[in-house]
């Protein structure tokens, strides 16, 4: 009996350690299986990828109007410009002044539908926004990170810059190449039917108090700061071959809310005009205008619904303090 209890106390760590070695393996092999399925899906994503994303195309209809002005860019044209009032303040019918800007929009996607409807753009002043998080590499969220920047990666760089933390970035991209290929098959950038208030958007409500971020410098958009990688090169590429593409271009970097202080936030103030200065010297040698507003006279701090949009009441102002600059 004293054996036979030897022998089963001598084999138990043998049977756990077997076991945890099978456990590894079988980790291991889905680990493999999981990555491989992913990297076929990415593959999958990059042939089928349309630089158009849905969010673009179904505002491309606008264009059936041959509007003379044509803003366009990320959130802060979508939610700021009315384009009825500048198409009014220039003395022009509705419709001679469109907005096509939509969430995280990026310069390489409005460069895709000039390059689709060339005879659209040709003519028109284009007026297009951008934020730090389309020129800086540090900012890497599903969210926000630009799909036809990722399109250009290629599988191999696309898994080691976002796995493990960033495998989010990753699905969206797959999904987004997807349905971006769908609406082209449906040409629903020619055919679809067109957004109400010529494009514009509206933020229906005011961020509360502590929600507000606590200053810029250490915003989001700024995180791991470094505009020297891909998504400069290939944005800053797209404004530049934007400029033989239309009448004229104008390149606007909007304002933050003004509770903040650059004078105060020196992380913030520095890292700013790097952005400022590498935009404007893509416009000195492309031949581009660049807009820089740092603030805008008459817009209050009740004028935000966040950090960095404006509300309804504040549409109106920044529209007006927008078109007066670019007649200047």
């Amino acid at each position: 009996m004293r054996g036979l209890i030897l022998s089963q106390l001598t084999s138990l760590p043998r049977a756990q350690a077997a076991s945890a070695r099978w456990i590894a393996a079988a980790l291991g092999l889905t680990a493999v299986a999981w990555l491989a399925v992913l990297a076929g899906l990415l593959a999958i994503a990059d042939r089928v990828h349309d630089d158009v994303p849905v969010m673009l195309a179904v505002k491309l209809p606008l264009l059936a109007s041959k509007p003379e002005l044509i803003f366009a860019g990320e959130s802060r044209t979508v939610y700021q410009v009315d384009p009825s009032l500048a198409a009014q303040l220039i003395g022009k019918p509705p419709g001679s002044a469109i907005n096509l800007g939509y969430d995280a929009g990026e310069p390489l996607a409005l460069e895709a539908a000039m390059h689709r409807m060339p005879d659209r753009f040709r003519s028109a002043h284009v007026v297009i926004s951008v934020a730090p998080f389309l020129f800086n590499e540090g900012v890497r969220s599903a969210a926000v990170y630009p799909q036809d920047v990722a399109a250009r990666l290629g599988v191999a760089e696309l898994m080691s810059s976002f796995l493990p933390l960033r495998v989010g970035t990753l699905i969206r991209f797959i999904r987004e190449a997807f349905a971006s290929r769908l609406v082209a098959d449906q040409h629903i950038a020619e055919m679809g039917a067109q957004p109400s208030a010529f494009g514009l958007d509206v933020i229906g409500h005011t961020q509360p108090d502590d929600r507000w971020p606590v200053d810029i410098g250490s915003h989001a958009h700024y995180a791991n700061w470094n505009i020297a990688g891909a998504k400069a090169r290939y944005e800053l590429g797209a404004l530049c071959d934007m400029v033989a593409l239309t009448r004229q271009l104008t390149v606007v970097i909007p304002p933050w809310a003004p509770r903040y202080d650059r004078a105060q936030d020196a992380a913030w103030r520095d890292k700013d005009d790097q952005y400022v200065a590498l935009v404007t010297d893509a416009g000195h040698r492309c031949g581009f205008d660049v807009l820089n507003i740092p603030s805008v006279a008459g817009l209050a701090q009740a004028n935000y619904a966040d950090e960095m949009h404006v509300n309804i009441s504040g549409i109106p102002t920044y529209t007006r303090y927008l078109m007066s600059q670019l007649k200047h």
